[in-house]
Order: structure tokens, then sequence, then C-alpha cells
């Protein structure tokens, strides 16, 4: 077995463009269920606002790239607010509800034949990532070394000895841009949840009617959670779309918003870094099992009639899937987490 494939491939994917896009939305969603207790499972469907506003109004429309980074920001604050105004007055059930049903509408009608022509209907949209890797400073013809650090063919290369990460020119752009856009989020959010207003926020998880009674307007309050954390959740679907040059309406399904929760309660929900923690740890887990175990089927490790190349994936999802039930039972806060302060109890 390739040990040093296996766990450059883990590395590499820890702290990646995917890593990037889960971290971000997994952001968001702490806005709202981490530090407010909104029960939003629809965060996908912030991402496709996000993705499709830029790729209609750059492919459908002709509009420059900025005009559909605010279209797709626009969209995000129009889903939070038909989403929050009719539900968040309701009890905290009504919004998972409605989440989960809105996800599911945008991707229909996302993938619907009668508006193909303008959404490339379940084939997805293309051609609206040129002008933002055009901005990239990366050749992707270069070629240079210094010390440990090469650039071969435009494909960035960091040998450690033990491990190497490796990178496109296109990859190395979308994490420059994707890094500078955690820090700046974290920052942002750093400032508000430890402002008067955050720990508005924080009673309102503890006690809606406790912070009802003292005057505060608990409904403009949780419809502000709603609105930043979908702007947030519309930033990681413009990566996401960018990332892969393409838009496709299947891609946004509910598993998507689950793995963002997945990702916020492995590294531990209301705390600042807990999403980037949990997503690095998620896609370095994934990587090193698939790797790993693709790995040891081909060097006939694993006997064939034990397990092939098609079970691999399901197996995987099994294991992390198996990990997450048992960090709920022991560590229900994960990782970072505080078990005075938020703790989801499966006992």
């Amino acid at each position: 077995m390739d040990w040093h494939f296996i766990f450059s491939q883990a590395l590499t994917q820890a702290i990646g463009p995917t890593m990037l896009i889960y971290a971000i939305a997994a952001i968001g969603l702490n806005v709202q269920f981490g530090y407010t207790g909104l029960l939003n499972f629809g965060q996908a469907a912030f991402a496709a606002m996000g993705a499709y506003g830029l790729a209609l109004a750059v492919v459908a429309f002709g509009f420059p790239f900025w005009w559909g980074i605010l279209i797709g920001l626009v969209a995000a604050v129009g889903m939070a607010l038909l989403l929050g105004i009719p539900t968040l007055r309701l009890r905290a059930d009504y919004l998972a509800i409605v989440t989960i049903a809105a996800a599911e509408i945008v991707r229909r009608l996302a993938r619907a034949t009668v508006w193909a022509e303008y959404t490339g209907g379940s084939d997805g949209m293309r051609g609206f990532s040129e002008p933002f890797f055009a901005m990239s400073p990366y050749n992707p013809d270069a070629n240079w070394q210094f010390g440990f650090i090469s650039m071969e063919s435009g494909r960035l290369i960091v040998d450690f000895g033990i491990v190497d990460l490796q990178y496109s020119s296109r990859d190395l752009w979308i994490m420059t841009v994707g890094w500078i856009l955690v820090a700046i989020i974290l920052v942002l959010v750093g400032l508000l949840v430890h402002s008067p207003w955050g720990r508005v926020l924080k009673g309102i998880r503890e006690d809606e009617e406790a912070v009802r009674s003292l005057g505060k307007n608990v409904f403009a309050y949780k419809m502000q959670a709603l609105i930043i954390g979908g702007l947030i959740g519309a930033i990681a679907g413009f990566t996401f779309a960018l990332s892969r040059a393409n838009v496709q309406p299947d891609t946004f399904s509910t598993d998507f918003t689950f793995y963002f929760y997945v990702v916020l309660i492995l590294g531990g929900a209301a705390r600042l870094f807990g999403p980037i923690l949990g997503a690095a740890i998620f896609w370095g887990l994934y990587n090193l099992l698939a790797q790993g175990l693709s790995q040891g089927i081909r060097a006939e490790v694993i006997p064939p009639g034990l397990l092939n190349s098609t079970q691999v994936g399901p197996l995987v999802f099994f294991l992390l899937g198996l990990g997450m039930v048992l960090l709920l039972i022991f560590r229900p806060q994960g990782i970072l987490g505080d078990r005075r302060e938020l703790m989801l109890d499966v006992r």
C-alpha cells in the first residue's frame, strides 16, 4: 500500500477547496443554529441561491461577474425573508419543516425542463467562471522551485517528505480566495457574536421568553440571524460553483445541508473555529478512509470477496456515520464545544 499517497491525499483535501466550501456554509449555519438556535435544514437552498444567482446573471442575462455576485446575495436575502416572515414567530420546528421543503423546491425548479433554456435543467450551467479565473495571479504554465515548494506546469507541489500537497493553479486560486473569505467572515462573525447583539442571540437560544420579557424584539433578531447565515451560505454557493465551473441542481440536495450539520457538530456548534476544524477533520477522514480502502483492495490486503471498489463509498459513509453517533453519545457538544453552553443530548 502506498501510505505516502494515502496521507498526502487526506491532508491535501483537509485544507483544499471542498473543505473550504463546507467550512463557509457551516459558519453560516453556526450563526443560525449554534448561536441562535434556529433549525435551518435548508442551507443548501441558500447556497443554490448564490450559485444560480451568479450563473444566471452571467450566462443567461449577460451581466458582469460582480453583478452576478450581488444578485446571488440579494436572492439569498429574499429567500431568508420569504422563509422567515411566516415561520419565525412560531415554534422552531416550523422553520425546520419550511426550510427543508424550500431546499427541495429550489432544486426541483432548477432542474425543471420548463426553465431549462435558462437554468440548463438537470445538466446544469457553465460559462460563468471564466471572469473569476481570469483574475488569478497564478500562471498555469509556470515552472519554478524554491526549497521544498515547487511549481510544475502550473501545479503547486509542497513536499514535506512524509507527505506532499499538490494543487492545480485553478484550485490554488480558489483556495486563496476561499481562505481570505473564511478569515473575513470569521472576524465579522466573531465581532457580532461577542457584541451585545450576539449576547441577545445566545439568550434567544437558551430562553426565548426570557429575552422577550426584557423588551427585545425576538422576531427581528431571529430574522437578522437567518439573513446573515443565509448570506454566508450564498458565499459558500459561489465558491462551490466556481470551484467546479458548473452549477448542477442535484448537487444542492438535502444531503448537502446534512453534511454541513455534520461538520458543525463535529467541530463544535457555537464555537467560532468549530466549522473550520469540523470541515478539515471530516474531509481529511473521508479521503483517508476512501484512499486507504481503495489501496488495500488494489494491494489485495483486503480480500476481493470481502470488499470491492464499488462498495468503498458506502462503507466510508457508514464508518463516518458510526463515528458521528459515537461522538454524539460521548461528546455531544463536539470537539471544541462547551458542554455547559450547548449540548446535543441523544441519550
